[in-house]
């Protein structure tokens, strides 16, 4: 299963009268409620695929440390290629998926309006988020019923 996973406003409920508490790493720490979730959506099989406008930042590996020192252990991740000037969100996504071909299970997570336009086809894989609130419990049922994975089930 992929997850193409954005983080402010997933991750990090962006909120401007809000400073957000960064981490020993210098990136700020995860809402819980978007831990517990994305933790019980992870499974072995599952690759993260990080799309947010941090993803150049830092490499695969330091990554992984971040979620790690957030307490989501993942094995396999990697990030959107940076955009072409200009890009938006949608376009490297549909980039993605043109030269990645893929018949595995995925979902889209993300509070990026854009995304609205993509494809029925990628589109019906999206949980969009409010940029404030970032990823909840509430999501997990929607999540649930995207995907077909036989492994990711309600409680």
């Amino acid at each position: 299963m992929l997850i193409f996973l954005d983080i402010d406003g997933v991750m990090l409920p962006c909120k401007s009268w809000v400073n957000p508490q960064n981490l020993s790493d210098g990136f700020p720490a995860f809402s819980n409620k978007a831990i517990g979730v994305l933790n019980k959506i992870i499974t072995p099989d599952t690759t993260i695929v990080i799309t947010s406008s941090h993803k150049s930042r830092f490499n695969p590996q330091e990554w992984k440390d971040i979620f790690k020192r957030r307490g989501i252990n993942i094995d396999n991740l990697f990030t959107l290629a940076p955009p072409s000037f200009g890009m938006s969100r949608k376009d490297e996504i549909l980039n993605w998926f043109k030269f990645n071909p893929s018949n595995e299970d995925f979902i889209i997570i993300d509070d990026d309006k854009s995304l609205n336009d993509l494809p029925h086809s990628i589109k019906e894989s999206l949980i969009q988020t409010s940029a404030t609130i970032g990823l909840t419990e509430e999501h997990f049922e929607e999540i649930v019923s995207k995907l077909k994975s036989p492994t990711i089930t309600a409680p």
